[in-house]
């Protein structure tokens, strides 16, 4: 059996359904579905059984999961870099992580976890995953909690057969539930649709003109290849970026969606709120020579590309 915390999410579904595409079925999905419409992103899917957050966590105290696990793919997480509430993100965040990296080490269960290129901070200490984990400063409540995970998990030694993922800006299928959260692709189809332009910020940082920052935005496909293949490589452990290697524009992503959409360009800069300006990330970009490194050979999916595969295939088809 095949375990996926955040099973109900946007990156956790569509790992289900590159599972699926394998023919693998035999998935505990964990989740807990709230009150949105996250409860979507599993139609379609075929897995074996469905947990409660809460139940899933009383079942591994009370050792009631009889069947063998192979792997436990944690993906389950409040990923919201404006949540404040740094005592709910630990308890949601860390803890949660704690509980099932420690139960996977005590029973040799394959453990891959999402880590998150928040942990970076501004990038003034560059985006290396082969550096001192402690030399980072997150500018947010979500990017510590993660931060402070992969400290523990290192501090463990469990990184020696663990594996730790660093999404960047994952884009694609089923984020639709993340409200504010999702992917500013998803944002700017909406508003194209709706009014014929796109909202960004300007820039409040000298060196970076309006819609000219920058990220590593990388496509869920690719990012389920990786995840399957850190499952195919049992022996290799250790925290790995994922992004594409290459850092572009908010304008690059708008114009590409306006592309998608054979539209005209139509894009308006607002000020950035007071209260996000200091924890803002003006560049991120991964450093993808560790995982290269590692013998993994597939490339990873152009902007252009994927933005056009994301709308044309699912934004336009209300996925």
């Amino acid at each position: 059996m095949i375990i996926v915390t955040g099973g109900a999410g946007f990156i956790g579904s569509r790992l289900i359904h590159g599972l699926n595409a394998r023919g693998i079925t035999d998935i505990l999905v964990v989740d807990h579905l709230g009150k949105n419409d996250k409860y979507k992103n599993l139609i379609g899917l075929v897995y074996n059984d469905y947990l409660d957050r809460q139940e899933f966590i009383e079942a591994l105290d009370g050792e009631q999961i009889e069947s063998e696990i192979e792997a436990i793919f944690h993906l389950g997480a409040c990923s919201a870099t404006t949540e404040l509430d740094a005592a709910f993100l630990m308890d949601n965040n860390y803890r949660y992580s704690q509980l099932l990296s420690r139960y996977a080490a005590e029973n040799q269960i394959r453990f891959i976890y999402a880590s998150s290129a928040a942990t970076y901070g501004d990038g003034d200490e560059g985006y290396s995953d082969q550096g001192d984990l402690l030399k980072y400063k997150p500018l947010n409540p979500y990017g510590f909690s993660k931060y402070a995970f992969d400290l523990w998990a290192e501090a463990q030694g469990y990184l020696e057969e663990q594996v730790g993922l660093k999404f960047f800006n994952v884009y694609g299928p089923n984020e639709r539930h993340k409200g504010d959260m999702r992917s500013v692709i998803s944002k700017s189809y909406d508003q194209i649709v709706q009014s014929g332009q796109v909202r960004l910020f300007k820039s409040h940082k000298e060196g970076f003109k309006d819609g000219e920052q920058l990220r590593d935005f990388v496509y869920v496909a690719d990012v389920v290849e990786v995840m399957l293949y850190f499952m195919d490589q049992p022996d290799l452990g250790g925290i790995y970026n994922l992004g594409t290697g290459e850092a572009r524009s908010f304008k690059d992503l708008v114009l590409a969606t306006f592309s998608a959409m054979g539209k005209p360009a139509h894009i308006e800069y607002f000020d950035m709120p007071e209260h996000l300006r200091g924890r803002y990330q003006y560049f991120t970009q991964a450093d993808m020579s560790k995982l290269k490194a590692t013998g993994y050979k597939k490339s990873f999916t152009r902007l252009e590309d994927g933005v056009k595969d994301y709308v044309q295939n699912y934004l336009a088809k209300g996925n």
